[in-house]
């Protein structure tokens, strides 16, 4: 696979990601140029980041990207779409891809009417430690998976890990939960550590998801914190018949029906007295389950994660193959709506139904 040619639309902190993949990288992305509409602002953005800024989408287009990173505000992205797909540009569009049920509707309507070439990088199931896991179940670790307690991602993020995790499709489920307010003690963000002792109120989300076929999904998510705090963790409990992910530790049965018990470890470079940094991989015992595609890239999890799609949008324009497609985007942001419904509603069940995007497959 050659470089990686794309361009960019966008200027905002999801935007700035790509800019930073491609710098780090220069020998497998390759940035054609950013669409910033409002010409001030974009001659700000271009010095600011040192590169090519553009205010049009013609004009973006000339610059000959293999495809398109939408990289705008969430009210915007259903805006864009049909107009990328009327001029056949191939997309990597960033989540979610609407906000109502009528957004969602109409973007897969224009996609079926242009045929549209979109991918949608929901990058957390490339994220190290979630591909770990990921691994361990789809080798089989933990025989079939029955249930998930996710206390990690919040809203559509969330539903793509218990979608794939407990593999269950397109299918229907029954929402039911409650939204809970505690105060906690401000301790990171994105402009890093904090330490003024503020206390903010916060969120929780308890819900449970009952699925067609009886598996089950405990969702909790306490927002903001849970994304930027040294006090609030992330947890993760995955159930199957034959094992169990309980966070770092993995317990399972061999063949001969031993009980093994194994903790995951993350292999970093340059942690300690060697000059390089980088992440390298996860192992579980003697084996890996996870190793990263850009070994020696200065990367964080979430740029490698958002990079792995960059470079699968490649592979899916080669071969048509999907790594995250329209579908499962629309499908996880309608589950997000009736997560939204379930909490005005606490306690009732919520039930989902097919969408417009899984009963159509012509």
């Amino acid at each position: 696979m050659g470089k990686i040619r794309f361009g960019l639309i966008g200027s905002g902190w999801r935007a700035e990601f790509y800019i930073r993949i491609a710098k780090a990288m220069p020998d497998v992305f390759e940035l054609s140029g950013v669409l910033v509409r409002d010409e001030a602002k974009g001659r700000r953005f271009a010095k600011q980041m040192d590169v090519t800024v553009i205010n049009t989408l013609d004009e973006l287009e000339k610059t000959e990207p293999e495809y398109i990173v939408l990289a705008v505000k969430r009210g915007i992205l259903s805006e864009y779409l049909p107009k990328l797909f009327e001029k056949g540009i191939p997309v990597l569009c960033e989540t979610p891809p609407g906000e109502s049920l009528e957004a969602l509707e109409s973007v897969w309507k224009s996609y079926k009417k242009y045929n549209g070439k979109i991918q949608v990088a929901e990058q957390y199931f490339a994220q190290p430690l979630y591909a770990a896991w990921y691994r361990a179940i789809t080798d089989g670790k933990l025989g079939e998976v029955q249930n998930i307690n996710l206390s990690a991602l919040h809203g559509y993020h969330g539903v793509s890990m218990i979608r794939r995790f407990l593999q269950t499709g397109y299918e229907n489920c029954r929402i039911y939960g409650k939204r809970y307010w505690f105060d906690v003690t401000e301790t990171y963000g994105r402009e890093g550590m904090a330490f003024d002792g503020e206390v903010f109120r916060c969120s929780r989300d308890r819900l449970t998801f009952e699925f067609e076929k009886g598996k089950v999904a405990y969702f909790d998510f306490s927002d903001p914190a849970q994304y930027h705090s040294f006090i609030r963790t992330r947890q993760l409990n995955v159930q199957g018949v034959r094992g169990e992910i309980d966070d770092m530790v993995i317990r399972y049965l061999t063949d001969e029906n031993i009980p093994v018990t194994q903790e995951l470890n993350r292999i970093d470079l340059g942690v300690y007295n060697n000059q390089e940094w980088s992440h390298f991989g996860i192992m579980l015992g003697e084996e890996f389950l996870y190793k990263t595609p850009f070994i020696n890239a200065r990367l964080n999890d979430d740029e490698i994660a958002v990079a792995t799609c960059m470079k699968k949008m490649k592979e899916y324009l080669d071969t048509g193959k999907d790594f995250y497609s329209l579908r499962d985007a629309l499908q996880d942001m309608y589950f997000c709506l009736k997560m939204e419904e379930a909490m005005k509603n606490p306690l009732r069940e919520i039930p989902t139904e097919s969408q417009i995007w899984v009963t159509d497959t012509d």
